[in-house]
Parts: structure tokens; C-alpha cells; sequence
């Protein structure tokens, strides 16, 4: 893979160049790891606009990230009665297997 160290501007965004190499492999440049935030090991997709691709890092969130985003259904009972709940679903599905 060949890196050409070319930073440059266009339209007020940064651009760089890169070679692909016989595997189909390109190393994205640093510098635009580092506008997009890109770490080792993260996700990226690709969307292919008319005669371009776009790269676009595939964000992680957490789980408080959704929260409030459904509705509940019912309101929230409490964590006893919650334990409750999946202790008795659990033994009924335990008898269920050993009667059967």
C-alpha cells in the first residue's frame, strides 16, 4: 500500500489520497481517521453515491442513549416485583420440562 501525504481542501473539507492494493485494501489517512474519530477496531460503511463513495464511521451507543425512546405499556412495578415475576415464569417453564 502506497500512502501519498498529500493533505489538502475542498470545499472547506479535508481531503487525502490513498492507493488500493491488490487485496482491495486501503489504509484511511490519519488525518481523516482523526476528523471522523476513528479508532482501531470501529465499524465504517460505505454508500455509493451515483460515480463516489461516502465512508461514514458506524457510532457505538449506549444504552442510555435510548432511553425514554419507546413508550412503556404499563407502569414500572419495581425491581421486587419484577424478580417476582420472572421467578415464577421461570419455575412454571421448569415444571413444564419435567412433567414432560
Amino acid at each position: 500500500m502506497l500512502f501519498l501525504p498529500s493533505i489538502d481542501t475542498f470545499r472547506g473539507n479535508i481531503m487525502n489520497k490513498a492507493k488500493i492494493t491488490y487485496k482491495g485494501q486501503v489504509t484511511i489517512p490519519k488525518e481523516i481517521r482523526n476528523a471522523l474519530a476513528i479508532k482501531e477496531g470501529d465499524s465504517v460503511i460505505f454508500i455509493v453515491e451515483g460515480d463516489h463513495a461516502v465512508l461514514k464511521p458506524i457510532k457505538k451507543k449506549s444504552l442510555l442513549h435510548f432511553y425514554g425512546a419507546f413508550s412503556a405499556t404499563r407502569p414500572y412495578p419495581g425491581l421486587e416485583a419484577i424478580r417476582e415475576e420472572v421467578h415464577h415464569k421461570r419455575a412454571k417453564r421448569y415444571k413444564g420440562k419435567s412433567t414432560g
